[in-house]
């Protein structure tokens, strides 16, 4: 009975044994075939894309605390339009992730701008600004958005910087940004000054972190969206640390992407720059940086959902029927790309005194 009793216990212990190790075995085989995947897809991302800078720097126009204070409070400056009614922060609202959610802002008198405004997070990296570049920068943008019949509506620049210095208190805030400057209050460092604040308006998100090595850092689902969006062909258009903007491209490759949106007028897009028909259809290729946060999406903002726009860029821009699977993948991706907006950026400024 009792060596009976001790065979038995014998194969028992080594069944336990070989089961023990099957599993240790198992659980370490898995993640590291898990660490080799996703450290081929970090390198593939990183070949691609790459983390936001700390500020998005220019040597025209080098980024100081001083023009950063200033500006900021020029980004909420109503009393420099025509109706006293606009300022950047009006179209590019903080809080909501520097767009509106119109599909079409809404300026001086009530005018309606002829496109949607594309966020400001981020944004001073890009080619251009606005759909159709026809803005060289954020420079340029803040400058030209003074006279734009539908944006501050000033009758001319000079009417600008006459209200600016009624405005007492910005004397100071403006001989402290350019100092040396006998004359300092002008559009040109108004221009400087809000684009200096936009340059900093950097939002990095968990996606950061893994172009820097943490693996972790996305969830199993977001590095499987990541695989989707670069396999299916989303960074033909979209790379670089901003996830686009850095090209332009004919939005309905394959189709007309009038068929799929709500889009009505027809905007034939850079061709109102060039006026050279290979620029019919064309625009700026948009961030994809917070863009779960942006909506409406598109030039026109004619489509609401994000699920809805990636499917039309996949018929239009890539000739694929996207599934349903396939988007949510995507979807699932792109919302790892939404950065946090930092404290002192969402502070409202106390604006400076008529006297």
């Amino acid at each position: 009975m009792r060596e009976g009793g001790n065979s038995e216990r014998r194969e028992f212990i080594k069944k336990t044994a070989a089961c023990i190790t099957g599993f240790l075995l198992l659980s370490l085989s898995g993640p590291l075939f898990a660490d080799s995947a996703d450290e081929a897809l970090l390198k593939h991302a990183k070949s691609v894309f790459g983390p936001l800078p700390s500020v998005m720097a220019s040597d025209k126009n080098p980024v100081t605390p001083e023009k950063v204070k200033l500006g900021k409070m020029l980004f909420y400056e109503t009393r420099i339009s025509v109706d006293g009614t606009v300022s950047c922060a009006r179209c590019h609202p903080i809080g909501l992730y520097a767009v509106d959610g119109l599909r079409k802002s809404i300026g001086n008198n009530c005018k309606p701008n002829p496109r949607n405004a594309p966020p400001l997070f981020n944004a001073a990296g890009q080619i251009s600004a606005h759909w159709i570049g026809n803005r060289t920068g954020v420079e340029d943008q803040a400058k030209q958005s003074l006279i734009g019949p539908p944006s501050f509506g000033m009758p001319s620049y000079e009417a600008v910087e006459k209200k600016l210095r009624e405005i007492g208190g910005y004397k100071v805030l403006f001989q402290e940004a350019f100092p040396g400057e006998s004359t300092p209050i002008t559009v040109d460092n108004f221009a400087k000054a809000v684009s200096s604040f936009e340059r900093t308006l950097v939002t990095p998100s968990r996606f950061d972190s893994f172009l820097k090595g943490d693996i972790t850092s996305l969830k199993r689902q977001e590095k499987s969206g990541l695989k989707t969006y670069m396999e299916t062909g989303c960074i033909m258009c979209h790379t670089g640390p901003y996830v686009g903007g850095q090209m332009y491209q004919k939005f309905g490759i394959f189709e007309p992407y009038w068929k799929y949106t709500k889009s009505d007028p027809i905007d034939e897009g850079r061709y109102v720059v060039t006026k050279n028909e290979a620029g019919k259809y064309v625009f700026k290729v948009p961030i994809h940086r917070n863009v779960a946060k942006t909506s409406p999406y598109f030039h026109d903002g004619s489509v609401d959902k994000l699920e809805d726009a990636i499917w039309i860029m996949g018929k239009v821009q890539l000739g694929k029927d996207l599934n349903q699977a396939q988007v949510g993948e995507i979807v699932t991706f792109l919302r790892s790309l939404t950065g946090e907006i930092p404290e002192n950026v969402l502070k409202i400024p106390l604006l400076p005194p008529m006297d």
